[in-house]
């Protein structure tokens, strides 16, 4: 296989993909190769649609209102979707924009919004929110697109968890210690995998943790002495979960 290129040029193309293929690039693809990057006929970039892998990729025909790629050597074999889904209360844009490109970063496989009793924001563009999910995958070498689900409730996220699935709280309640420690201790638990939940600036009510702490396969943990923004939280939390029972043990 090629030498990888990390400083190459990605795009995601929601299109097959396999060496020897050639494709027709959509018209904002068309506008971002060559009025974004200014890209010109030979010239390569990386291409890569969530399910084939990545590849080199080869401009050729093209015009002000045309442009063909040309599908070279496969560059990087597909990787297999996060085993972390992602549970949060949804903020406010910016901070929302930034917790879901970290999260693609951090390795999440699945993205669920969560509306709490403190939830800031209700309604959800989904359409922005992939938006954000496919740029943060391109810019960071990521070959999984994750997948970003519909608001749920919390009581309708609570009951659909699988038994063996185990749940990851973020409680500031919590006892001081390891994060990576108590979770190393419970890996045997994850069965079925693992979710993570981070509650709404100002923390879940009384009445929510309690229904979260009823999980039989809960664990809470502490994400250290210092109040953190959600939008902090997440990535912090994400990071002590990969390394403790994710794929940065790999």
């Amino acid at each position: 296989m090629p030498e990888y290129d990390f400083a190459a040029q990605r795009l995601y193309l929601d299109l097959p993909l396999a060496e020897g293929a050639q494709c027709d690039a959509p018209a904002m693809v068309h506008n971002y190769l060559l009025n974004v990057l200014r890209l010109r006929a030979g010239d390569v970039i990386h291409v890569f649609n969530g399910k084939d892998g990545e590849f080199r990729a080869r401009l050729f025909d093209v015009s002000r209102r045309h442009v063909r790629l040309g599908i070279e050597a496969l560059l990087r074999t597909q990787t297999a979707p996060g085993g972390i889904d992602y549970a949060f209360a949804p903020l406010k844009q910016a901070r929302l924009d930034y917790m879901v490109q970290k999260a693609v970063e951090m390795g999440a496989g699945r993205l669920i919004p969560v509306i709490t009793n403190r939830t800031q924001a209700r309604r959800l563009n989904l359409d922005r929110l992939r938006a954000n999910i496919i740029e943060a995958a391109e810019q960071c070498g990521v070959l999984v697109i994750p997948e970003i689900c519909e608001p749920v409730g919390l009581s309708t996220y609570l009951a659909g968890l699988p038994a063996r699935r185990l749940l990851v709280f973020c409680d500031e309640r919590a006892p001081a210690g390891s994060p990576n420690e108590t979770l190393t201790h419970r890996a045997e638990d994850a069965v079925d995998g693992v979710s993570l939940i981070v509650g709404p600036e100002g923390g879940f009510d009384e009445g929510e943790r309690a229904s979260i702490l009823k999980g039989s396969n809960v664990i809470r943990i502490s994400l250290g002495p210092r109040i953190l923004r959600a939008d902090t939280a997440a990535v912090a939390a994400l990071a002590v979960v990969q390394a403790a029972l994710g794929d940065w043990r790999r």
